[in-house]
This record gives structure tokens, C-alpha cells and sequence, in this order.
């Protein structure tokens, strides 16, 4: 997909349910120079408010409809504000699934002013099959035992901790969210699935030997709707270390009535054996625990018991951060 131009003007909708921002959310949290400011009501996300037209004075030049919703449509209410960033000369970038382009007036407008409509999930390079051929470079791989376990969040804070120390490291994403984000990626849930592997390929290529590669996991392969594309990233990743994701206290598949979470010794093993694939010396390098639903001494409690058994660091990035697990990426460089 072409690469998004920023900075970025956040349009939160005119809805009143937190949930249905997230997308906006992940880029005030991780990319807050990239954002000039957000517009929509009643909804905020503490950025300065402003209409497209002072967006674009202000420096902006993409406007992100940064909102999930229902059936991945656009709400056709929102059509006179994203009229309005055209006319501004933004350029409009949209994660859904209803194409920006399939909407007449959307379109016309835009080709009128000479701007970009970015339909992030239908903007796909066309990939070729995956090869497996060894690469260069270093790369992790978040994966989960289940979906929603905090995969993009545990990429992104491994990335922000490592760009701290002077890494060169880069996040890649595989979802709406982590594109606009990093301003660029592959959505792995919109490829063919005979292309995942080498789509994500393409995503993280051969790269310098000080290089790492952050790469956004997807699904699980525990997930009976969503082990396909677990598995494409597996095998297209040729990851180094893999990073378990897992939700204390989760006890069954989300969404899915009789599928319980998998043990998370056998979920580790099954996915470092289908990683050893295409990199036979694919190593577990930590464990990211997600503890929203227990506190924080119980989460120190879980997370030290976890490591202990597993040999390797176990955290929850939001109450711990990464750096213990960071110690061993340089610890194991010098």
C-alpha cells in the first residue's frame, strides 16, 4: 500500500462509545507527534479540537476516520465532515471494509481536488507465494493464545523501548490499526490466503544484521476462525523470537462457545514448531501477560510464577513495560 502522508487530523465520529475509537486511540497513544488534532463530538481524546479546514492550516495532511463499526461500514453522517478535509486538501484514509472510493460523491470530490482516498484494506501490493528463503536481518513475531490478548500493544511497546536504547528496529503492522500507525503495512486479515506468507514476506524483507523487525501478530492458531492467518504469519515472519500473548484468567476462546484457551505450554511448543519451518532456530523470548482483569499484585504474583517455569521474561507491557525483556535482546547481541 502507498505510504500514508502525515501529520494526521483524527475524526472520532459523533458517537459516544469509547470502543468505537480505538483505531483513533492507538495513534494518540503510540504516534502522538504524528497527530495535530482530533474533530468530532462528544468524544476526546485530549488532542486540540479543530475543524478540517484549521487541521490542514495547521499542518495536517491526511485526515484518519479512526473509528471501528458496526459491519465495517461508513456512516453515511459522516460524509459532509470528510467532505470537508477534501476540501481542505487533505487526503482521507479509512481502515473499514466499505470502500471511501465506492461512495460517488466521496469520490468526485476527491478527484476534483487531486487527493488521495486510502482504503487501508483494500490496498494491497500484489505478493507472490511465500518462498521461505532464509533472510537476513532479526525478527519478532507476537503471537497469541488467543485473539485480543494485547498482540499490537506488546509490538509497540518492545518497539518504543528499543528505539530508547538506539535499536534500529522497526514496527510492522498487519492490521488497520498498526497501519496507520506506522504509516504503512500489510492487512494480512484482507490477502488471499495462499499470499499471507509471502505478503508478510514482503512486509519485513532481508535486512542489515543490526536490524530488528517488530512484527504485528494476528489471530492464534488455537483460534478456529483465525489460525489460518496465524499460521501464514508463522511462516512468512521467519521470526528469531516469538513473543507469547496471553489474557490471565481467559478461560475460552472469545467469541467461541467449547473452544477452551489452549494450555499455554502446548501453545507455545505448537507455535515455535510450526515457526521452526522456515527458521529451525526460532527461540520463545518472553511472555506478555495481559492483566486487565486482575490486579496488580496478583499480576506480579502470575508473571513471576510464569517466568520461573518458562525460563524467559514474563511481563504485562502496561504495568511493567518491556525492558527486562529488551535486557536480553542486548545482552545477547554483545
Amino acid at each position: 500500500m502507498n505510504a500514508l502522508k502525515s501529520p494526521y487530523l483524527l475524526f472520532l465520529g459523533q458517537g459516544d462509545n469509547p470502543l468505537a475509537i480505538k483505531t483513533s486511540r492507538g495513534l494518540a497513544q503510540w504516534r502522538p507527534d504524528l497527530c495535530v488534532g482530533e474533530t468530532g463530538a462528544p468524544l476526546s481524546l485530549g488532542l486540540k479540537k479543530m475543524t478540517p479546514t484549521e487541521g490542514a492550516k495547521a499542518g495536517a495532511k491526511t485526515f484518519i476516520i479512526g473509528l471501528a463499526s458496526a459491519g465495517g461500514r461508513l456512516d453515511s453522517k459522516w460524509t459532509p465532515t470528510i467532505l470537508a478535509a477534501i476540501e481542505a486538501g487533505l487526503d482521507i484514509a479509512s481502515g473499514l471494509h466499505e470502500k471511501l472510493s465506492d461512495i460517488p460523491e466521496i469520490k468526485v470530490a476527491a478527484q476534483r481536488k487531486g487527493v488521495k482516498l486510502h482504503d487501508i484494506r483494500h490496498q494491497i501490493d500484489k505478493p507472490s507465494v511465500g518462498k521461505g528463503t532464509k533472510r537476513s536481518g532479526n525478527r519478532i513475531l507476537t503471537v497469541g493464545t488467543d485473539c485480543s490478548v494485547g498482540k499490537m500493544y506488546t509490538a509497540l511497546a518492545i518497539e518504543q523501548e528499543m528505539k530508547k536504547r538506539q535499536f534500529n528496529v522497526d514496527f510492522r503492522a498487519t492490521g488497520q490499526t498498526g497501519i496507520f500507525i506506522a504509516g504503512e503495512g500489510v492487512p494480512v486479515d484482507a490477502v488471499i490466503s495462499d499470499f499471507i506468507s509471502g505478503a508478510v514476506e514482503q512486509l519485513c524483507p532481508a535486512h542489515s544484521s543490526d536490524h530488528w523487525d517488530i512484527i504485528e501478530g494476528q489471530g492464534s492458531l488455537f483460534n478456529p476462525a483465525f489460525a489460518g492467518v496465524s499460521l501464514g504469519l508463522l511462516h512468512g515472519a521467519q521470526a528469531d523470537v516469538l513473543v507469547m500473548c496471553h489474557e490471565a484468567n481467559r478461560t475460552h476462546i472469545k467469541d467461541m462457545t467449547g473452544f477452551p484457551i489452549p494450555d499455554l505450554k502446548d501453545c507455545i511448543e505448537t507455535n515455535l514448531k510450526l515457526a521452526r519451518l522456515t527458521n529451525p532456530d526460532v527461540r520463545l523470548g518472553a511472555i506478555a501477560l495481559n492483566c486487565r482483569v486482575i490486579d496488580t499484585d496478583l499480576a506480579n504474583q502470575y508473571c513471576a510464577s510464569l517466568s520461573n517455569q518458562l525460563s524467559v521474561p514474563c511481563f504485562d507491557p502496561m504495568i511493567h513495560g518491556t525492558s527486562e525483556f529488551v535486557d536480553t535482546l542486548e545482552s545477547s547481541q554483545t
